[in-house]
C-alpha cells in the first residue's frame, strides 16, 4: 500500500524524469508507460503481468531509441524515446491501446514540453475520444470522480481481461 504522499512524490519524480530525457533526446518522442490500477496497492502480480505485455506490444510498435523500465512500489514505469513525431507516436499509442487486448489497462502518455515543465499530449488533441470505463462503458472520468465501481470490481474486471488474454 502506498500512502498519497509517496504517490504526489512519484509524479513529480516522474515529470523530472521526462523533463530530463526531453532534453537529452529532443529529436524523438517520448512514450511513457504505467498500468492503470485503481486502489492504493500500485504494484502486484497482476500489475506486473500487465506491464510486461505492454512492454512487448511497445517494443514491436515503435523504434526505440532509448528505453528505461522501472519496478516500483508506485507502480511500473516505462520510459521509451521512439523515432516518431509526438502525434505520431500518440496516434500509434492510442491504436494499441485501442486495438490490444490488454491495450485499455496500459496507459500510453506520450509527453511533451510546456510552459511548466511537461504534459501527456492528450487524446483528444488528436481528435480520439475520451477513455471508457471497463465496468459500464461510460466516460471513466465521470466513473473516476463518482467513484461509480469499487477497486475490487475494476481489479477484478482486469483480472478477467488478463485471463482471457493468457487463454488466446
Amino acid at each position: 500500500m502506498i500512502t498519497l504522499e509517496q504517490l504526489l512524490l512519484s509524479r513529480d519524480r516522474r515529470a523530472s524524469k521526462q523533463r530530463s530525457l526531453l532534453e537529452q533526446y529532443p529529436s524523438g518522442a517520448l512514450l511513457c508507460l504505467t498500468v492503470q490500477l485503481p486502489g492504493a496497492q500500485k504494484r502486484s502480480e497482476l500489475s506486473l503481468e500487465i506491464a510486461s505485455v505492454a512492454v512487448d506490444a511497445v517494443r514491436a510498435s515503435f523504434e526505440i531509441i532509448h528505453e528505461e523500465l522501472s519496478d516500483l512500489d508506485t507502480g511500473y514505469e516505462g520510459y521509451f524515446v521512439v523515432k516518431d513525431v509526438p502525434e505520431s507516436a500518440k496516434i500509434k499509442a492510442v491504436t494499441l491501446e485501442e486495438s490490444h487486448p490488454l491495450g485499455r489497462l496500459w496507459d500510453l502518455d506520450v509527453t511533451v514540453p510546456s510552459a511548466d515543465g511537461v504534459r501527456p499530449l492528450s487524446r483528444s488533441e488528436l481528435g480520439y475520444p475520451e477513455r471508457l470505463c471497463l465496468i459500464c462503458g461510460n466516460p471513466a472520468r465521470y466513473c473516476i470522480r463518482a467513484r461509480a465501481h469499487t477497486a475490487e470490481e475494476l481489479i477484478g474486471r482486469m483480472k478477467e481481461m488478463v485471463d482471457a488474454y493468457e487463454r488466446d
